[in-house]
């Protein structure tokens, strides 16, 4: 069984076809998706698409490029509205410095307090971060000061310091199609340094689809194409990756609810 740790099943890209698209999940042997939720006024529709389908979960949050125009959330607003047995985490949340689609103020505001939530809650928090290694890895350091929290880096691309920091956090590093890409080298070596036991895979879907679908729309069941470079690229058999990845899963995000049939074979 694999999980899909991030993809988007709100997003009207896939909103025609989506019993297809998680029977389709399923039959690739995704047994667990997460849908992330970018919008905090597009909360409801979020949590709507988890409560259709047994294996689906979901988060509350508001993304960077939304910090400026969504209205400013305190982590006591995220938290009653994580009070959902469907919502398993916070974000996703974190810095976009390559867009800027929302002032950087703005964005560190609300990262700030998703990371609050996560740490008065229990709950993970998913971060994301482009063009500001430096300002994630100084408010990671920051607010780890003043309690842990939980929670991962989604859809990594960026640099080993930002992985190394991750993970002596305690945080765990998800990784999505972009492994597959012909010049991702530099984050194939990564993920070779980062231990086992702190890897995630994911699609972001419906975006980066991996090859051999690149190009196209992607979706969850091409979590295994991503899973299975991975594996390739850890020198393990992709059960073994398929495994790890998915107890990694259901140990960060603990308010979710392992598969019965899972569980049974363990």
């Amino acid at each position: 069984m694999l999980v899909d740790s991030h993809c988007h099943l709100d997003f009207p890209d896939l909103a025609e076809d989506l019993d297809e698209v998680v029977a389709r999940a399923r039959q690739a042997g995704v047994g667990h998706m997460l849908t992330i939720c970018t919008h905090v006024t597009r909360f409801e529709r979020v949590l709507a698409v988890a409560r259709r389908f047994e294996d689906v979960d979901c988060t509350v949050g508001i993304h960077p490029h939304e910090a400026g125009n969504e209205p400013e959330t305190s982590a006591e607003e995220l938290m009653t509205l994580a009070q959902d047995p469907k919502v398993i985490g916070f974000g996703e949340t974190g810095l976009d410095f390559f867009y800027e689609h929302s002032p950087r103020d703005a964005q560190e505001r609300s990262f700030r307090e998703h990371i609050r939530a996560a740490r008065e809650s229990g709950l993970p928090v998913i971060v994301h971060t482009r063009d500001a290694d430096p300002e994630t890895i100084r408010i990671l350091e920051e607010e780890q000061a003043k309690g842990p929290f939980t929670g991962l880096i989604h859809c990594f691309s960026s640099s080993p310091e930002l992985a190394e920091k991750a993970v002596e956090f305690g945080m765990m590093v998800s990784i999505s199609g972009i492994v597959t890409f012909k010049k991702a080298e530099a984050l194939r070596e990564t993920v070779r340094a980062i231990p086992l036991d702190y890897l995630l895979v994911e699609t972001d879907a419906p975006y980066l689809a991996p090859v051999p679908k690149r190009g196209k729309r992607n979706e969850p069941a091409y979590t295994a194409y991503t899973a299975a470079t991975v594996a390739e690229v850890k020198g393990i058999s992709e059960a073994d990756l398929a495994r790890a990845t998915t107890d990694n899963f259901f140990r960060l995000f603990t308010k979710a609810r392992r598969p019965a049939a899972v569980a049974a074979a363990e």
